[in-house]
């Protein structure tokens, strides 16, 4: 899978998940952020403990 993000993208996620106080919205960060370095729906939802159909949701609204 190519990367879909551009570097100033990532950026511009990883700068609010240092600041954010919501854990929710941190793993949505790093989801997407996940999934744009190729991981797939199944190993992200190993690694954050969260449920697949959350996982699926995320990153559809960057990548539709």
């Amino acid at each position: 899978m190519e990367r879909r993000l551009t570097i100033q993208e990532r950026f511009e996620l990883k700068i609010p998940h240092k600041k954010e106080r919501d854990g929710r919205v941190r793993d949505r960060i790093k989801a997407v952020l996940a999934y744009d370095d190729g991981y797939n729906y199944s190993e992200i939802t190993k690694i954050l403990l969260l449920d697949d159909e959350t996982i699926r949701e995320f990153p559809v609204s960057l990548y539709s």
